[in-house]
């Protein structure tokens, strides 16, 4: 993992507060207009009150564990975050279980945008 990256601490910064549910702390690195992605759904939300509905709504059907891997900037400016991505369903039965790549658009050290790339 590329550890000196000057984006490591916001992608850490997101990715743990993801997974110990507390969106406020996600939103500290986000901006307030951030494009986001409906993974499970398809399409995309704009800002914090859409990304919150969206995350709680999803954390009732699934329990998803997301963890970077290892992290690229690259040649367009934008920030790939392989991920170990980990989803359960309420009963703890695994729905997915692999790779994924996560695609940011990073501004004055807030992200505005991330798209998801499957492998």
């Amino acid at each position: 993992m590329e550890l000196n990256s000057k984006y490591w601490e916001i992608i850490k910064t997101a990715y743990k507060g993801f997974n110990e549910r507390k969106i406020d702390d996600v939103f500290a690195v986000m901006h307030p207009d951030v494009h986001w992605p409906k993974a499970f759904e398809g399409g995309y939300l704009i800002g914090f009150d859409a990304v919150r509905d969206y995350w709680t709504r999803q954390w009732s059907e699934i329990n998803p564990i997301v963890e970077p891997v290892n992290i690229n900037e690259l040649s367009n400016g934008k920030i790939e975050v392989e991920i170990n991505q980990l989803v359960k369903d309420l009963n703890g039965i695994v729905l997915f279980d692999g790779k994924v790549k996560h695609i940011y658009n990073i501004e004055n050290n807030l992200i505005v945008s991330m798209d998801v790339e499957m492998d």
